[in-house]
């Protein structure tokens, strides 16, 4: 795992006497012999390793988080010199991300100026209403510090300085009522928040209440059922995670989940530390013994230390790996696991806490009614369309103040509502890409409105709609999904307008370019008849087509691409002639786009919804054909997931209705090869057999709908007596 962020200390004291600083508060009391601010020196040669660093690995991004102690104590003219330094050295070698994490007590205008000028996010601490915030987060004088970063907040959130604000940070306490922290956090319409579990460690376990073994689990919750009546409207990490993992998905916060560390931290003085959450378990526990003026990122990354945070599932303790919510717990936080006597090697300090969280998320999101989507492709499609048109709103509310997506969110509203329209909002919706998109905005990876912008755009071009639209485009290519690509000189604001199909930009210097003015920098995207009327998309170009798990081809140029046409073409005659495999229709792959993929990655489903396939450049049309009924399963099984509950997330069911539709479609892609394809429905029985003996309310109804139909289809293929080995169950 690369290092991406970077953490890095600007100032080392505070203004603020927090009682549950792990900086000052706990073991690790390293801060008093550091520089109190970084020097311009240390800075230079800092940001000068990250950009090598980042460099070397062609990264495409990185993010540097400036930090304390408190940060803005270095004052608006030192913070504005940081800035431009790691600017001017780090972005003309990959994108730089600069975010601030700050108790926002000396926060104001000239600092907010500066960070406006550098595009700075900022993220706010903030323990909830004025009780839970003041019993811990008091200045050295012991005075409340509520109402100052109260007002910075309100600062922050004006029209002026929105777009900065980047979400706030909760420290727990079991002893504040969860829903009053909770709403006072929401009232400031903060993009993200986080609640984070004080730091602990089995030498010092957290305060609870001694009746209350998993008291941190309970208070969680009780938040969760309150941010899920109120529909979601702000973005919480710690719960948005858990409801990635639970369904397959990545982690989204190095407290939880096993997706590997990819953060560095640097002193004041140039020294390289691990994550500082380590502060909390031994003096010492974050040092490295490399500094900045003698020692790479590349040596610091290879740091045992550090690579024992990016280990993954092997880098936990036995006890977590056999336990069914690791996914999405990971084994907490590293730090919280630490005991004097076996290191690291221990389950959290939280695990009862981190458990009964997991498995009650799991339990309140999973819907146990049966769906008509389990027994029908078109009820399917038609549910994935209706889970896209909610996180569609979804992403709106989060942006909710933000002129870009406003507009596009009321041009949107517009078009689904205008005569004769709405079929082609349906048509882009479905566009398979749009869910990688709106993936991408629910995770904060996509900052502007311009991929949805796009999508709109493509939808009043398509149904010769008026519609106008402005954003911050961050590549010269402005990509309509099912179109084409514009490319223009540049990256920067572009102005969009669309009257009567005719689509035109303006960009911020004035230019202006359409597809009929500027026919070489227009790109349009191809597709092919299906022989019944329906087009199949050739889509080399959409940016968020990279959704695969090996690389995606770069765009073809006209002869690659007739090549590659000719090839789908000898695959669609084979299907015709009865090459699929006898697939059964509910299982059939329903592609509407494909998508090349690098030579030699055969046939690949991509992390999106219906409707796309990744297909190499160089693949034979046989071993299309032959793949067609085990894709067409996998995808179905996929979409499956998206859209209705097949078993409560987190126990052993997913797995084995993976296992046994993994087994089937082995079998189908083994037609002809009785020995293999006969092995296959040897693994089909027995995960059939297990998903029997497990407790009845780990499946739902459409789980056990569809277990059924796959214990079914394999009975059905044993019976017929070509298969010895296979056992009917």
């Amino acid at each position: 795992m690369k290092l991406q962020q970077l953490v890095l200390k600007i100032h080392s004291r505070c203004d603020l006497a927090c009682d549950h600083c792990y900086v000052y508060e706990h073991a690790d009391q390293s801060w008093q012999g550091r520089p109190t601010v970084i020097s311009e020196e240390t800075l230079r040669k800092v940001a000068q390793r990250f950009a090598a660093y980042a460099e070397s690995h062609k990264l495409p991004s990185v993010s540097v988080i400036l930090h304390g102690g408190e940060p803005l104590l270095v004052g608006p003219a030192r913070m504005r010199d940081i800035c431009a330094e790691l600017t001017r050295t780090i972005s003309p070698v990959t994108k730089l991300n600069l975010h601030i994490h700050t108790n926002a007590v000396q926060l104001n205008a000239r600092h907010l100026e500066v960070f406006k000028e550098f595009g700075v996010r900022v993220s706010v601490s903030l323990d909830g209403d004025r009780v839970a915030n003041d019993r811990h987060r008091r200045d050295r004088r012991q005075r409340s510090s509520y109402d100052r970063v109260v007002r910075a907040v309100n600062l922050l959130r004006t029209p002026e300085y929105r777009h900065l604000y980047s979400g706030l940070l909760c420290t727990v306490d079991v002893a504040n009522d969860p829903v009053a922290v909770h709403d006072a956090l929401v009232s400031l319409r903060p993009p993200r928040i986080d609640y984070l579990l004080p730091h602990s460690t089995w030498d010092n376990p957290p305060p609870r209440p001694a009746a209350s073994p998993a008291a941190y689990a309970d208070w969680l919750l009780r938040i969760f059922d309150r941010w899920d009546h109120q529909g979601r409207t702000v973005s919480v990490r710690t719960f948005e995670s858990v409801l990635s993992t639970l369904r397959g998905g990545p982690s989204l916060t190095e407290a939880m989940g096993l997706a590997p560390s990819d953060l560095a931290v640097v002193e004041t003085d140039g020294s390289f530390e691990q994550a500082d959450s380590l502060k909390t378990a031994y003096d010492g526990a974050p040092a490295t013994g490399y500094h900045a003026f003698r020692h790479s990122f590349e040596e610091f990354a290879q740091h045992p230390g550090v690579r024992a945070r990016q280990l993954g599932l092997a880098g936990v303790s036995e006890t977590c790996r056999g336990c069914p919510v690791i996914e999405s717990c990971g084994g907490g936080l590293y730090a919280h696991r630490y005991s004097s006597g076996r290191g690291f090697d221990n389950p959290s300090a939280f695990c009862a806490d981190l458990r009964a969280f997991v498995d009650g998320v799991a339990e309140r999101i999973t819907e146990h009614a049966l769906s008509p989507a389990v027994h029908s492709g078109e009820e399917l499609h038609f549910a994935q369309g209706e889970s896209i048109r909610h996180w569609l709103s979804r992403v709106a509310a989060m942006h909710a103040g933000e002129p870009d997506w406003d507009e596009v969110w009321r041009a949107f509203l517009n078009l689904d509502g205008m005569a004769g329209v709405a079929p082609y909002v349906d048509e882009i919706l479905a566009h398979p890409y749009l869910y990688t998109t709106l993936k991408s905005c629910l995770h904060d990876r996509v900052t502007t409105a311009a991929p949805l912008g796009s999508a709109i755009t493509a939808v009043a071009v398509r149904a010769r709609a008026d519609v106008k639209l402005a954003w911050d485009q961050d590549e010269p290519g402005l990509h309509l999904p099912t179109l084409g690509t514009l490319t223009l000189p540049k990256p920067g604001r572009v102005e969009v307008t669309v009257n009567s199909g005719r689509l035109h930009v303006r960009t911020e210097d004035g230019a202006e370019f359409s597809p009929e003015g500027a026919p070489a920098a227009w790109r349009p995207l191809r597709s092919m008849d299906l022989g019944d009327g329906t087009p199949l998309l050739i889509d080399d170009a959409d940016p968020l087509r990279d959704c695969f798990p090996v690389p995606v081809a770069a765009p073809l140029d006209a002869d690659d691409l007739a090549r590659f046409i000719e090839r789908l073409r000898a695959a669609q005659e084979l299907t015709a002639e009865g090459g699929s495999g006898g697939v059964d229709d509910v299982n059939a792959l329903l592609t509407t786009t494909v998508t090349p993929l690098v030579a030699g990655s055969g046939v690949r489903l991509g992390a999106h919804g219906l409707g796309a396939l990744g297909v190499a450049v160089d693949f034979e049309p046989a071993e299309l054909v032959r793949e067609l009924p085990r894709i067409g399963r996998l995808a179905r099984l996929t979409a499956l997931r998206e859209t209705v509950d097949l078993n409560v997330p987190g126990n052993r069911a997913g797995r084995l209705l993976d296992e046994a539709s993994r087994a089937l479609g082995d079998a189908a892609f083994h037609e002809g090869e009785a020995t293999e394809r006969a092995a296959a429905l040897e693994r089909a029985s027995r995960a059939l057999d297990q998903l029997t003996a497990l407790p009845e309310r780990q499946l739902t109804e459409n789980g056990a709908a569809l277990a059924a139909e796959m214990r079914a289809e394999s009975a059905r293929w044993s019976e017929q007596g070509v298969f010895p080995g296979a056992t009917s169950s």
